[in-house]
Protein backbone atom coordinates (compact mmCIF):
# COMPACT_ATOMS: atom_id res chain seq x y z
CA UNK A 1 0.00 0.00 0.00
CA UNK A 2 3.11 2.25 0.03
CA UNK A 3 3.39 2.89 -3.31
CA UNK A 4 0.28 3.17 -5.74
CA UNK A 5 1.40 2.51 -8.56
CA UNK A 6 2.61 -0.77 -7.78
CA UNK A 7 -0.29 -1.51 -6.07
CA UNK A 8 -2.36 -0.90 -9.50
CA UNK A 9 0.45 -2.89 -11.26
CA UNK A 10 -0.01 -5.71 -9.06
CA UNK A 11 -3.80 -5.97 -9.33
CA UNK A 12 -4.69 -4.89 -12.82
CA UNK A 13 -5.54 -8.50 -13.63
CA UNK A 14 -7.23 -9.34 -10.58
CA UNK A 15 -10.90 -10.19 -10.35
CA UNK A 16 -13.71 -8.70 -7.52
CA UNK A 17 -14.53 -11.33 -5.69
CA UNK A 18 -17.11 -9.45 -2.92
CA UNK A 19 -17.51 -6.70 -0.74
CA UNK A 20 -16.48 -6.45 2.97
CA UNK A 21 -16.77 -4.03 5.75
CA UNK A 22 -12.78 -3.56 7.47
CA UNK A 23 -12.69 -1.44 10.46
CA UNK A 24 -16.06 0.70 9.57
CA UNK A 25 -15.05 1.06 5.54
CA UNK A 26 -17.08 -0.44 3.02
CA UNK A 27 -14.75 -2.15 1.15
CA UNK A 28 -14.44 -3.79 -2.43
CA UNK A 29 -12.10 -7.09 -2.44
CA UNK A 30 -10.08 -8.00 -5.35
CA UNK A 31 -8.03 -11.43 -5.68
CA UNK A 32 -5.33 -12.85 -7.40
CA UNK A 33 -4.02 -16.39 -7.97
CA UNK A 34 -0.68 -17.60 -9.62
CA UNK A 35 -1.53 -19.29 -12.41
CA UNK A 36 0.01 -22.59 -13.06
CA UNK A 37 2.85 -22.03 -15.19
CA UNK A 38 4.33 -19.09 -12.65
CA UNK A 39 4.01 -21.36 -9.50
CA UNK A 40 5.72 -23.97 -11.42
CA UNK A 41 8.45 -21.38 -12.47
CA UNK A 42 9.06 -20.44 -8.56
CA UNK A 43 9.59 -24.33 -7.92
CA UNK A 44 12.13 -26.87 -7.69
CA UNK A 45 13.30 -30.31 -7.51
CA UNK A 46 12.43 -30.15 -3.43
CA UNK A 47 10.16 -27.46 -3.18
CA UNK A 48 6.92 -27.23 -5.04
CA UNK A 49 5.13 -23.97 -4.94
CA UNK A 50 1.31 -25.14 -4.47
CA UNK A 51 -0.74 -21.97 -4.20
CA UNK A 52 -0.18 -18.51 -3.98
CA UNK A 53 -2.81 -15.72 -3.39
CA UNK A 54 -2.88 -12.22 -3.10
CA UNK A 55 -6.38 -10.21 -1.53
CA UNK A 56 -6.72 -6.73 -1.58
CA UNK A 57 -9.45 -4.81 0.38
CA UNK A 58 -9.99 -1.55 -1.37
CA UNK A 59 -12.27 1.91 0.37
CA UNK A 60 -15.56 1.92 -2.02
CA UNK A 61 -15.21 6.12 -0.93
CA UNK A 62 -11.27 6.80 -1.75
CA UNK A 63 -10.37 3.51 -3.95
CA UNK A 64 -7.36 3.03 -1.09
CA UNK A 65 -6.03 -0.02 -0.23
CA UNK A 66 -6.86 -0.76 3.30
CA UNK A 67 -6.12 -4.05 3.83
CA UNK A 68 -4.02 -6.69 1.79
CA UNK A 69 -3.46 -10.68 2.19
CA UNK A 70 -0.93 -12.66 0.94
CA UNK A 71 -0.68 -16.32 1.48
CA UNK A 72 1.96 -19.48 0.02
CA UNK A 73 1.37 -23.26 0.50
CA UNK A 74 4.62 -24.94 -0.20
CA UNK A 75 5.48 -28.32 -0.07
CA UNK A 76 9.01 -29.63 0.92
CA UNK A 77 9.48 -33.25 -0.47
CA UNK A 78 11.13 -35.63 2.34
CA UNK A 79 14.24 -37.33 1.39
CA UNK A 80 14.36 -41.21 1.42
CA UNK A 81 11.37 -42.20 3.77
CA UNK A 82 10.73 -38.96 5.20
CA UNK A 83 7.22 -37.19 4.33
CA UNK A 84 6.49 -34.12 2.82
CA UNK A 85 6.26 -31.15 4.83
CA UNK A 86 3.63 -28.40 3.76
CA UNK A 87 4.55 -24.64 4.98
CA UNK A 88 1.65 -22.09 4.78
CA UNK A 89 2.24 -19.06 5.11
CA UNK A 90 -0.33 -15.90 5.61
CA UNK A 91 0.37 -12.13 6.04
CA UNK A 92 -2.56 -9.87 7.13
CA UNK A 93 -1.95 -6.00 6.98
CA UNK A 94 -4.12 -3.13 7.91
CA UNK A 95 -3.25 -0.30 6.14
CA UNK A 96 -3.96 3.29 7.58
CA UNK A 97 -2.86 6.48 8.39
CA UNK A 98 -3.22 8.15 4.70
CA UNK A 99 -1.36 11.45 4.34
CA UNK A 100 -0.25 13.90 0.73
CA UNK A 101 3.44 13.29 -0.16
CA UNK A 102 4.09 15.24 -3.07
CA UNK A 103 0.66 14.91 -4.18
CA UNK A 104 0.12 11.48 -3.52
CA UNK A 105 -1.48 9.53 -0.85
CA UNK A 106 0.69 7.16 0.71
CA UNK A 107 0.01 4.95 3.85
CA UNK A 108 2.29 5.87 7.01
CA UNK A 109 1.46 2.96 9.64
CA UNK A 110 -0.21 -0.46 9.98
CA UNK A 111 -0.54 -3.50 11.57
CA UNK A 112 0.68 -6.76 10.40
CA UNK A 113 0.02 -10.67 10.98
CA UNK A 114 1.81 -13.50 10.09
CA UNK A 115 1.47 -16.83 10.75
CA UNK A 116 3.61 -19.62 9.40
CA UNK A 117 2.03 -23.26 9.60
CA UNK A 118 3.93 -26.54 9.21
CA UNK A 119 2.20 -29.67 9.09
CA UNK A 120 3.00 -33.29 6.92
CA UNK A 121 1.12 -36.13 5.86
CA UNK A 122 0.05 -37.23 9.28
CA UNK A 123 -1.32 -35.25 12.23
CA UNK A 124 1.53 -35.94 14.78
CA UNK A 125 3.93 -32.68 14.36
CA UNK A 126 2.04 -30.14 13.40
CA UNK A 127 3.26 -26.42 14.46
CA UNK A 128 1.95 -22.89 13.99
CA UNK A 129 4.00 -19.52 14.73
CA UNK A 130 2.15 -16.30 14.81
CA UNK A 131 3.40 -12.41 14.51
CA UNK A 132 2.57 -9.30 14.86
CA UNK A 133 4.00 -6.27 14.16
CA UNK A 134 2.82 -2.49 14.40
CA UNK A 135 4.73 -0.31 12.33
CA UNK A 136 4.75 3.75 11.75
CA UNK A 137 6.95 5.34 9.03
CA UNK A 138 7.69 9.01 10.08
CA UNK A 139 9.35 10.39 6.59
CA UNK A 140 8.91 10.01 3.36
CA UNK A 141 10.44 11.73 0.48
CA UNK A 142 10.54 10.99 -3.35
CA UNK A 143 13.07 10.29 -6.12
CA UNK A 144 16.53 10.72 -3.57
CA UNK A 145 19.40 11.34 -5.65
CA UNK A 146 22.16 8.77 -5.22
CA UNK A 147 19.76 6.32 -3.21
CA UNK A 148 19.04 2.97 -4.54
CA UNK A 149 15.73 1.64 -4.46
CA UNK A 150 16.13 -0.95 -2.06
CA UNK A 151 17.05 1.66 0.49
CA UNK A 152 15.75 4.18 3.41
CA UNK A 153 17.06 7.04 5.04
CA UNK A 154 16.46 7.36 8.71
CA UNK A 155 14.41 10.50 10.03
CA UNK A 156 16.70 13.36 10.51
CA UNK A 157 16.75 13.32 14.23
CA UNK A 158 17.62 9.40 13.77
CA UNK A 159 20.65 10.25 11.66
CA UNK A 160 22.14 12.44 14.03
CA UNK A 161 21.91 10.35 16.62
CA UNK A 162 23.52 7.78 15.07
CA UNK A 163 26.30 10.11 13.44
CA UNK A 164 26.83 10.82 17.61
CA UNK A 165 27.20 7.41 18.43
CA UNK A 166 29.39 6.18 15.25
CA UNK A 167 32.09 9.46 15.94
CA UNK A 168 32.10 7.89 19.95
CA UNK A 169 32.76 4.21 18.67
CA UNK A 170 35.00 4.78 16.05
CA UNK A 171 36.70 7.90 17.82
CA UNK A 172 38.12 11.31 16.39
CA UNK A 173 39.09 11.64 12.68
CA UNK A 174 36.77 8.83 11.11
CA UNK A 175 34.26 8.85 9.39
CA UNK A 176 30.37 8.60 10.47
CA UNK A 177 28.61 4.87 9.55
CA UNK A 178 27.24 4.83 5.98
CA UNK A 179 23.04 4.47 6.16
CA UNK A 180 23.29 0.82 5.08
CA UNK A 181 21.44 -0.45 8.39
CA UNK A 182 19.58 2.64 8.59
CA UNK A 183 15.20 2.59 8.11
CA UNK A 184 12.42 4.73 8.72
CA UNK A 185 10.04 2.21 10.05
CA UNK A 186 10.07 1.51 13.91
CA UNK A 187 8.78 -1.30 15.28
CA UNK A 188 5.83 -0.39 17.78
CA UNK A 189 5.30 -3.79 19.20
CA UNK A 190 6.43 -7.06 17.97
CA UNK A 191 4.95 -10.69 19.76
CA UNK A 192 5.73 -13.78 18.71
CA UNK A 193 4.38 -17.01 19.67
CA UNK A 194 5.16 -21.18 18.77
CA UNK A 195 2.27 -23.53 19.86
CA UNK A 196 2.53 -27.50 18.61
CA UNK A 197 -0.72 -28.97 17.33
Amino acid sequence: GLDPRSVASLFAKSECTGEKTINGEDCFILKLEAEAPTLRARSSNNVEMIRHTVWGYFSQRTGLLVRFEDSHLLRINGKGDRECTNWETTMVSQIQGYRQVDGILIAHEGRTEVSLFRFGESSTYCTRTRMEETWIIEEIEFNIWGLSIECFLPPSDLQKEQDVADAAVQGPGSKAGSPRDVFAIRNEETDSTDEEE
